[in-house]
């Protein structure tokens, strides 16, 4: 029998946003400015404790290029921990590549809104629990929005909609990014990260706005979401993973230290 949902450690996931070569960070997607190498972030990550680390090639898809298998190596040889991968993934070859050069599991965005029989393929050639389905929602006139191309491009999708479809067809995990607050440093979305994880099975990843150990509590206790994920905090130090472990174990949120 699996622990119930709730006792299971919250996880705590840096993301490295990688352009040229580069970790970037941006405020609302944009203005980004350089966070440093992704090889030694990675490495520095998975010292401090994180319990995963995503790579996000950022441009990959807008750029209409591959994911860069040569970085994700050098990544993953630092790692002791699960790996995700996304940005460029459009066939099962592809994430057949990124598998080999080292990732646990791959995140689709753009790709599976295109094409969602793609999560199906995905799901089936490699196992449910290797496909996070990432997606980018924005408010638009009273609505949640899917947009995609590193958030360039609306959709007509709503975002709860979208996520429960991608359930159905085999995702295993949802990385949930609000582009209003994604820079902002002001909280998750915890209103629309709830609404979405009362009403899906699978794990949700909340993304966007992380700005102190605070935030991290109050998106843990507000929307019980299973996992959060943040980028220029860590990046450029801070806040320290361990410290915020400790933090959250003394608000009682179950974490692995």
């Amino acid at each position: 029998m699996t622990e119930p949902n709730n006792m299971l450690s919250k996880r705590i996931i840096p993301c490295l946003d990688v352009k040229d070569g580069r970790t970037v960070k941006g405020v609302n997607f944009v203005d980004l400015r350089d966070a440093g190498d992704p090889v030694e972030l990675a490495a520095q990550y998975a010292q401090q404790g994180a319990d995963e680390l995503v790579f996000l090639d950022i441009t990959a898809t807008h750029e209409r290029r591959k994911t860069m298998i040569e970085m994700v190596k050098s990544v993953a040889r630092q790692l002791n921990i699960p790996f995700t991968i996304g940005g460029g993934i459009t066939e099962i070859a592809d994430a057949e590549a990124l598998l080999n050069a080292g990732a646990d599991k791959i995140s689709i965005n753009s790709a599976a809104v295109r094409r969602p029989e793609l999560i199906e393929e995905l799901a089936k050639a490699f196992g449910v629990q290797f496909v996070v389905v990432a997606v980018d929602t924005k408010y638009v006139d009273g609505r949640n929005m899917v947009h995609l191309n590193g958030g360039r491009l609306i959709t007509e999708l709503q975002t709860e909609s979208w996520i429960k479809q991608a359930e159905e067809l085999g995702a295993g995990e949802i990385l949930l990014t609000s582009m209003d607050h994604d820079g902002t440093k002001a909280g998750f979305d915890c209103g629309l990260l709830k609404k979405i994880n009362d009403n899906i099975n699978i794990p949700i990843i909340a993304s966007g706005g992380a700005g102190s150990m605070e935030h991290f509590t109050e998106v843990f206790q507000k929307a019980n979401v299973d996992a959060a994920l943040a980028a220029s905090v860590f990046h450029y130090g801070e806040i320290l993973i361990p410290d915020l472990k400790q933090e959250l174990s003394r608000n009682n949120i179950p974490v692995r230290i």
